[in-house]
């Protein structure tokens, strides 16, 4: 059953700007395992962390280091959630996440559902 959905939009270029003003912000925002990455897809990874945050309903107890984009053996995009964060999705009864990203035209964008068993 779907309990959530949530879409967010970031604009690349203002991303870059926001990353290059405040270099410690990429430490706060992203995994180690995520930041080796260029900056659209960068901002496609905050999008989804966003975009999680809006399915969910409120950011109570997440946490940014325990949202991390990955991908599974097809090279889809998934959700990997730990620590606090997993915690207040099992609380909420979160037990799956499904996630699309794009960027193009200086536009990131992801899609995140979550669901519940019912």
């Amino acid at each position: 059953m779907i309990v959530g959905i949530g879409v967010d939009v970031v604009d690349i270029p203002r991303f870059e700007r926001a990353i290059a003003r405040t270099p410690r912000l990429v430490e706060r925002l992203f995994t180690v395992a995520e930041r080796d990455r260029p900056p659209a897809s960068l901002a496609a990874r905050f999008a989804a962390k966003e975009a999680l945050i809006k399915a969910v309903g409120d950011s109570t107890g997440f946490r940014w280091q325990d949202m991390s984009v990955g991908a599974d053996e097809h090279r889809n995009p998934s959700l990997l959630v730990t620590g606090a964060t997993a915690q207040q999705l099992e609380r909420r009864g979160i037990t799956d996440l499904h996630l699309s990203l794009s960027h193009d035209g200086g536009i990131a964008t992801a899609f995140v559902i979550a669901e519940a068993r019912s």
